[in-house]
């Protein structure tokens, strides 16, 4: 059963500066590197790369030697670069996850591709830890129970056929994670602890956040 990897990067760092955030270096490796050597070591049969097309040439240059990974162009939303991560080539199962997330560790990678086997359709998450308030026009207007509540992760890790099929029925859609789509379709989808290091780099403080976790 082959298992492929999605790794988006076709966002244009709008939050970060005037610079793609993927190509920012951490102690002089990319962004994009970290998250691409985790999933390269992993069980993981192909790495597709779905990246904005301002930065498609740096990365064949960064990922020349790397016989596991392509490079192709992402789309207008995450949506789309998923979709065409998807269309690229057909698999058993895939697992997709944020490029901007490069403290994800090979071995919850190798979890979830042995863990969607058993339930098509999983999430990394964390436990919400902070207080939540709801809030209309600038009023608090109730504290929200937390108890049930989880921040969303990536990797995400799905069937192939399933999630495929998700895509096509909301296709033109602007979901922002790909298990929203199954959870529209009354399809179950599992969780599996992650860890609150797995940040995803927006901004320039996130970098110095970042550059302390890669160094422990």
């Amino acid at each position: 059963m082959t298992v492929n990897a999605i790794i988006t990067a076709g966002g244009n760092s709008s939050r970060f500066g005037n610079k793609n955030k993927l190509l920012e270096k951490i102690n002089g490796k990319e962004v994009i590197k970290y998250t691409v050597d985790a999933f390269r070591y992993s069980k993981v049969d192909k790495i597709i790369i779905c990246a904005n097309v301002s930065i498609i040439e740096e990365l064949k240059c960064i990922f020349n030697d790397y016989d596991n990974v392509v490079i192709i162009e992402g789309g207008q939303t995450r949506q789309q670069s998923v979709f065409n991560g998807l269309n690229y080539e057909k698999c058993d199962y895939v697992v997709i996850h944020d490029g901007a997330r490069p403290i994800v560790t090979t071995e919850i990678i190798n979890i979830c591709c042995e863990m969607v086997k058993e339930v098509k359709a999983l999430s990394v998450m964390t436990k919400t830890i902070d207080t939540i308030k709801e809030v209309e026009h600038g009023r608090i207007v109730k504290t929200i129970d937390r108890a049930k509540l989880y921040n969303t992760q990536t990797p995400q890790a799905f069937e192939y056929d399933t999630i495929l099929r998700a895509h096509q029925k909301f296709a033109g859609k602007n979901y922002t994670d790909d298990a929203g789509m199954l959870e529209d379709l009354g399809e179950t989808v599992y969780i599996l602890d992650g860890s609150y290091r797995n940040i995803k780099i927006t901004t320039q403080s996130d970098i110095e956040l970042a550059k302390v976790y890669l160094m422990q």
